[in-house]
């Protein structure tokens, strides 16, 4: 019997393994100096310096990847006619569930990238691990560019549609 798994599932599960690693030292640091790092001055101090450190490129990358695949993904809903995504998201109650899957399905392995890198470059500039940042942070280098680019080429996509679908063809 051959199993196999997809690079998603691989990424989403060495993602877990270094967050579970990490999660004693973590346990222990909060209790010993009952400080959750989360949303502290040293938490914003900590972004500063990886803006700054080895891993700074990547949040030039990631965010630009997610804008090419927002505008990949925003180009093929004004095709298939729907709605853009922001708008669709808030406004169609009976879709959310699908949009929500379908962005997932775009962004899931550049998400899991983006939780590893944030760990790796905790370990090499802060020389910590701070799992909870990691989960946070990557991810939202990823969603809010995808989720406004895709929502922009739809509305833009469609109005040049509508400007061509204008001119008489000859």
């Amino acid at each position: 019997m051959k199993i196999s798994f997809s690079r998603s599932t691989i990424l989403f599960a060495l993602a877990a393994l270094i967050v579970l690693a990490a999660m004693p030292s973590v346990i222990r640091r909060i209790i010993e100096t009952r400080d959750p790092y989360l949303f502290t001055r040293q938490f914003f101090e900590d972004m500063l310096a990886r803006l700054s450190g080895p891993g700074r490129f990547r949040f030039i990358l990631q965010p630009t990847v997610a804008l090419f695949l927002g505008i990949r993904d925003g180009v093929k809903d004004a095709r298939s006619g729907h709605a853009p995504f922001f708008s669709a998201l808030i406004t169609q109650k009976k879709d959310r569930s699908a949009l929500l899957r379908s962005g997932f399905a775009s962004i899931r392995d550049l998400i899991a990238l983006a939780i590893i890198l944030d760990l790796i470059s905790q370990f090499l500039i802060l020389r910590r691990i701070h799992p909870a940042a990691a989960l946070i942070l990557g991810p939202v280098l990823i969603t809010f560019p995808y989720s406004v680019s895709r929502a922009l080429a739809n509305r833009i996509a469609r109005k040049r549609g509508q400007q061509t679908s204008m001119v008489p063809r000859a």
